[in-house]
Parts: structure tokens; sequence; C-alpha cells
């Protein structure tokens, strides 16, 4: 239970990440950030990793389950 939770409340959490990201990274101006060069492409990729992060466990609920009642 404690991991369906978890992947609800990450994946509803998705776009408030991509929305302080964007913030962070002065939503294409540059005169309204002070994140450039490489600091912000790895910013940029932070909201693809929480959603790889949410997907990981998801997938081990999953396995998890599976494995419970023995088809794993």
């Amino acid at each position: 239970m404690q991991g369906f939770i978890t992947v609800i409340v990450g994946v509803s959490l998705i776009p408030t990440v991509a929305d302080t990201i964007a913030v962070a990274l002065g939503n294409g101006n540059a005169s309204l950030t002070n994140v450039s060069g490489s600091a912000a492409s790895i910013l940029e990729l932070t909201t693809l990793f929480f959603a790889l992060g949410i997907m990981v466990a998801g997938i081990g609920i999953a396995v998890g389950g599976l494995a419970d009642i023995g088809l794993i």
C-alpha cells in the first residue's frame, strides 16, 4: 500500500517539479536566471530523473507483488 501511495504522490508532483525547474531556468529568459552552461543542462534533466525514479518504484512494486504470489 505504501508503494502505491508513493507512486500516486510522485506522479502528481511531476508537473510541480517541472514548473519549479522552469522557474529556476528563467523560462527561457536568460536575464531572469543565474544558471547557465552545463549547470543548466543538468538542471533540465532533473524532471527526467524524478520521473525515472517514480517509474523504478512502480516496477519494484510490481516485481515484489509478483514475487509474493510466486510468479517470479
